[in-house]
């Protein structure tokens, strides 16, 4: 065949350095999963030492090995899924590893059994890997005994997260070794493949359309334990937004929480947003923008409202505040909705952007129009994407683009307002410089200034 013919032939498929043909079934699809993931961690040691440093691997030659097998107390063989073995100098660091694909979750009988083992045999950690995406390593999706974690650290992370952390290495951060960097964008795409297992956020649940029309009928009840069942969902719905903002932006996205609220705390506050407001809820913090990017489900209304506060500039008249706002969305969809409160006052004023820009006064304080404004809040309102898996019409498809559309449409080219620096005072004539000397002791800019070979006159 010549050149031609391969370049013009769509029945040719570029080949795959982890193919995801002939997966079948749950268990050879962990199998490839984790062979796949832990081989690519001995060959890349740029993504191994980003991706291990977040459940406190150090850095190191690496060796992994998949199908460990190890005796307990009795004598009793057990195989969890594989191990990384980090060496640096004299000292090592073991990881005994257990992954889940698919809809597989862990279960605390197993993960504790292994937890058990890695203790026996000397291990410094237990690490599981799953679908389940959590805040942080130190989250767990299953319940483990506090008092044998004190010994022993688990940490957790899901595929999302493993596929978020490549992507930033390869695509922002850079991989020195082009053939490492070939690897690595090979994982990428078999984790990215539908066969792979590591899918990410799926869907709602199994409660999502009763909760939904729950909420929209306002009969959700903050005791129904359907409803605390989709708000666990959100949760996880929130992060699996943040990495992918992560894996767009190449920067860390994360969802603000408090410091010291718990999963728990945040999954019954929740709950009771839901059964009072019908309505789902998080933050985005994205490091460098104006501000934190909310996101707002309104399930009684059917609709998600992205949105973001602006902080109005310090000097300057009211209207030249406004001007200085619209300015900076001179490209934006002009059914954006433009919020203004004020110093001193409750009022608020509103307008679509597009009734805005015709007529900047429709944001001034319809109480004094001389009041300067204090915030400015930009909102957009979409339909609410109400199926409950991740195709078009889905909750979790539309809500993952409304908030990517509205993040480049609105909150990237924004820029929050600076006071501009101090200037020194400029003296223009001769006859200044001779007047200020005589009225005025010497300023430091004078001082600056001050021939240094100039001879001065003795103090009398």
């Amino acid at each position: 065949m010549s050149k031609v013919d391969i370049e013009q032939s769509e029945a040719w498929h570029e080949a795959r350095l982890i193919p995801t043909a002939g997966i079948k079934g749950q268990e050879e699809q962990e199998r490839r999963a984790t062979s796949a993931l832990l081989a690519v961690l001995r060959a890349v040691p740029e993504y191994t030492a980003a991706l291990l440093s977040t459940i406190g691997g150090p850095k190191g030659k690496v060796a992994s090995y998949v199908e460990v097998q190890l005796k307990d107390g009795e004598g009793k063989t057990h195989i969890p899924d594989g191990a990384i073995v980090v060496t640096r100098g004299k000292s090592r660091w073991t990881c005994l590893v257990e992954v889940k694909t698919g809809d597989a979750a862990l279960s605390s009988e197993q993960v504790t059994r292994y937890l058990d083992m890695a203790k026996l045999h000397g291990y410094d950690c237990v690490l599981t890997i799953s679908n389940a995406i959590t805040a942080r390593p130190e989250d767990l999706p299953y319940v483990i005994d506090g008092r044998r974690l004190r010994s022993m650290p688990v940490r957790h992370l899901s595929w999302w997260r493993i596929l978020t952390e490549a992507v930033v290495q390869h695509r922002y951060r850079g991989i020195s070794d082009p053939d490492q960097a070939w690897i690595l964008s090979e994982l990428i795409a078999y984790l990215d493949h539908e066969a792979s297992g590591a899918s990410g956020f799926t869907d709602m649940g199994a409660a999502w359309v009763r909760v939904r029309d729950a909420a929209h009928n306002g009969t959700l009840r903050a005791a129904d334990p359907e409803a605390r069942a989709v708000c666990e969902r959100f949760e996880q719905f929130a992060e699996y937004l943040a990495l992918g903002l992560s894996q767009d932006l190449g920067a860390d996205v994360s969802v603000a929480r408090g410091r010291k609220s718990t999963h728990a705390d945040r999954v019954t506050a929740a709950v009771k947003l839901l059964a009072d407001e019908g309505a789902l809820a998080c933050v985005m913090k994205v490091p460098d923008a104006v501000a934190p990017v909310n996101l707002r489900s309104d399930l009684r209304a059917k609709r998600v409202l992205c949105s973001v506060e602006v902080k109005a500039p310090e000097d300057g008249r009211p209207a030249t505040r406004i001007a200085w706002l619209l300015r900076q969305l001179k490209d934006a969809d002009g059914q954006l909705r433009v919020e203004v409160s004020f110093q001193g006052g409750r009022e608020t004023t509103t307008a679509l952007l597009s009734e805005a820009r015709e007529n900047p006064a429709r944001l001034l304080s319809p109480v004094d129009p001389k009041r300067m404004p204090r915030l400015f809040v930009l909102e957009v309102a979409r339909p609410l994407g109400t199926k409950r898996g991740r195709g078009k019409g889905s909750f979790v498809a539309d809500t993952r683009h409304q908030l990517i559309s509205f993040y480049r449409d609105v909150v990237q080219d924004l820029t929050a307002w600076q006071a501009k620096a101090p200037k020194l005072r400029e003296v223009e004539a001769d006859a200044e410089v001779e007047l200020v000397a005589t009225t005025e002791p010497p300023s430091f800019a004078s001082e600056l200034v001050r021939d240094p070979g100039e001879a001065t006159e003795p103090e009398v």
